[in-house]
């Protein structure tokens, strides 16, 4: 065998490995990045950030999060943004608390109440997005300031307090350190992530987004897909706000509002992990917890607030942009 034809055939095997390399990377990038952070504000904040109790404050107070942030997950898979998930998410929280505080209901149907009025929200929402073909960037967009004066005006502007130790308990206990929040949280986000990535549901869900008309020709119903998951997205925002309102045993309408740019952020960050271009809910899961290792960090070191926003506006305009570099190269 010829000189020249083994360096061929070795720069071939040298392409093949990174070719094979490339891909484990870009799934595996984003739990790197979050080892790195963890080990950069440790170093910096030994006593205070690299303790067993800010890892379990953590995993704990991000329950809600990550189960408003599956919500996205959902509308986004097919296509559709829901901008009036925070919206209904403090809706929910404030419905709990008026219900079970100033009315006096028991505590599951308060959370039945909440559930219900957040079908008829998703279900509005498809109504004008899916049946009428409005944009649902401006509809949910709409839907949320409606939502959110609805609920001021129904259940007024101020935060309200005193939720029952009863059902608050059920959020607030804690195993080993970590709220029970936090378990529901992993029930919910497994359940989602076997149905989106190992049934036909994902499936059908994915081709829905991406290649809307092929799925229609292939048989299927993309019209019933975006309506049940804008109207999933809808309901686990008010799981989210009745977990919110459990873990803080008071509420409000706004409460929610800063929840709505890490979602997405988390959203769009966790496409770029595990499979690269596309929305999943373990990779959502996992941003979500990174934004939050880096904004505690962040408040750790002592720096302002509005350091934190950058950061996290930061991550949000990245995301987008590895989300759709990722996108364009798996479709070549």
């Amino acid at each position: 065998m010829s000189t020249n034809t083994s360096e061929s055939l070795a720069t071939t095997d040298s392409k093949r490995q990174r070719a094979r390399t490339a891909p484990s990377i870009q799934r595996y990038a984003l739990l790197i990045a979050l080892v790195a952070v963890i080990a950069v504000f440790s170093a910096l904040r030994p006593t205070t950030f690299f303790t067993i109790g800010n890892l379990t404050t953590i995993l704990s107070t991000q329950a809600a999060l990550v189960i408003l942030a599956i919500g996205v997950t959902i509308a986004l898979l097919v296509g559709e943004f829901d901008l009036s998930v925070a919206s209904v998410m403090g809706m929910s929280a404030s419905a709990v608390a008026y219900f079970t505080t100033n009315a006096g209901m028991d505590p599951v149907a308060a959370c039945l109440v909440a559930l219900v009025l957040a079908v008829i929200v998703g279900a509005v929402n498809a109504l004008f997005v899916v049946q009428l073909g409005i944009n649902s960037f401006i509809v949910t967009l709409g839907m949320g300031t409606l939502v959110t004066g609805l609920a001021v005006g129904a259940f007024g502007s101020m935060t309200i307090g005193g939720l029952p130790d009863g059902f608050t308990a059920v959020f607030q206990t804690q195993l080993h350190g970590v709220q029970l929040s936090f378990i529901y949280m992993i029930v919910i986000g497994m359940c989602f992530y076997i149905a989106l990535s190992f049934m036909p549901v994902g499936r059908s869900m994915f081709f829905t987004g991406n290649a809307r008309k092929a799925a229609m020709l292939a048989g299927i119903r993309t019209n019933l897909i975006r309506t049940v998951s804008l109207i999933l997205a809808s309901v686990l925002s008010a799981l989210a706000g009745i977990v919110l309102s459990g873990q803080t045993a008071a509420a409000s309408p706004t409460i929610a509002n800063a929840f709505l740019l890490p979602a997405y952020a988390a959203v769009f960050l966790g496409s770029t992990a595990f499979t690269p271009g596309r929305f999943n809910v373990w990779g959502t899961i996992w941003a979500v917890y990174f934004l939050a290792v880096g904004t505690t960090g962040l408040q750790f070191l002592g720096l302002q607030s509005w350091v934190v926003n950058v950061f996290e506006g930061a991550v949000l305009i990245l995301a987008v942009a590895f989300a759709e570099i990722f996108a364009r190269s798996s479709r070549h």
